[in-house]
């Protein structure tokens, strides 16, 4: 049995669940998601406690089960809370601005590179060197602040490009002279 799967997933006040076949949505103060899961998995509210059961022992079912809880507690979190991923910048003359709502990033390119957030992503920039995504779907955070790193991603000599918050980079030895 899953064990994060038969975790039953208590909803927080001012979050509502309607189950509508395998379709899903979640709302809350942070905002609305929607999504469809597979509909051999069977999804409950039963006194403000999501719980998830899958029908058969079978090896996909066994794979969906701990996967659609986990989806769900993301979803109810990300209405809830919200979801932020930290971004750092770090070399010389590196710097975010935001202009609008774009993200104007001066990343050692002879131009500069403006990202616009898609729809339900909020970018902040409390420091020419630090850049916040925030948005309710966990997923598609991650996938802008990685579209953000990919603009110049850590190089391993010096460390200079842009890395996730407390990102470790492995630096390598430079060439030795005779």
């Amino acid at each position: 049995m899953s064990r994060i799967g038969k975790k039953p997933l208590e909803i927080p006040a001012g979050v509502t669940v309607a189950i509508d076949g395998s379709t899903v949505t979640v709302k809350g103060p942070k905002g609305e998601l929607t999504r469809t899961f597979n509909s051999d998995i069977n999804i409950k509210v039963e006194d403000n406690v999501l719980t998830v059961t899958r029908p058969s022992d079978q090896k996909e079912h066994r794979a969906l089960h701990g996967t659609t809880r986990s989806l769900l507690g993301n979803m109810v979190e990300g209405v809830s809370k919200g979801f932020e991923k930290g971004l750092e910048l770090v070399g010389v003359g590196y710097r975010a601005t935001k202009s609008g709502n774009k993200l104007v990033l001066a990343v050692g390119y002879s131009h500069p590179v403006e990202i616009v957030p898609e729809q339900g992503i909020e970018i902040e920039v409390p420091s020419n060197t630090k850049v916040i995504v925030k948005g309710t779907d966990k997923e598609r955070v991650g996938a802008v602040a990685s579209n953000i790193r990919a603009t110049r991603p850590p190089e391993p000599y010096k460390g200079k490009g842009i890395r996730y918050e407390g990102e470790y980079v492995r630096r390598k030895e430079g060439k030795t002279a005779k």
